[in-house]
């Protein structure tokens, strides 16, 4: 019986996105969804196109402060994964709550991509003044991230 979630990421307070997602797996700290490309038309970064069709395994940690999205095409080819530096997740009541920290990373499906992302936007947040232990903790995890998909076994491993 699949269990179907509202995934809702929020930023400063507010709901940026809130979508549907069909559960995959629980472990008790990491849940993974599959969801469809849940905005609207065409999202070009230059280094990769989120569109309709898209599909989305995302895995969200209750311990953890980011997020992983294995992006597929409709097809089932391989894009890559986005990452995000969030806190860790909250789970409760048919519902996972994301808080979006600005930092990203991307990596190519072939793994020889990896680009940080939105580090301009996270030092503007604030975050570092508001929060310096959150701040702290968001720069560790995209390390870790990195590290993690400039090692070995990629972020496969990771998932695995």
């Amino acid at each position: 019986m699949s269990t179907t979630w509202t995934v809702t990421l929020t930023k400063d307070g507010r709901t940026k996105i809130s979508y549907p997602a069909a559960q995959v797996s629980d472990d008790g700290d990491r849940i993974s969804v599959r969801a469809p490309w849940a905005a609207e038309g065409v999202r070009d970064f230059g280094f990769v196109r989120f569109e309709p069709g898209d599909v989305f395994v995302e895995h969200f940690w209750r311990t953890r402060w980011y997020a992983v999205k294995e992006v597929r095409t409709g097809e089932g080819v391989l894009k890559g994964w986005y990452c995000d530096v969030t806190r860790p997740a909250v789970v409760r009541e048919g519902g996972i709550l994301v808080d979006d920290l600005d930092l990203d990373l991307w990596v190519s499906a072939d793994g020889k991509t990896v680009l940080r992302l939105d580090e301009d936007e996270f030092a503007e947040s604030g975050l570092a003044t508001s929060d310096p232990e959150a701040a702290a903790r968001a720069v560790r995890a995209l390390d870790a991230l990195e590290e993690q998909a400039r090692s070995a076994g990629g972020l496969t491993a990771l998932l695995g």
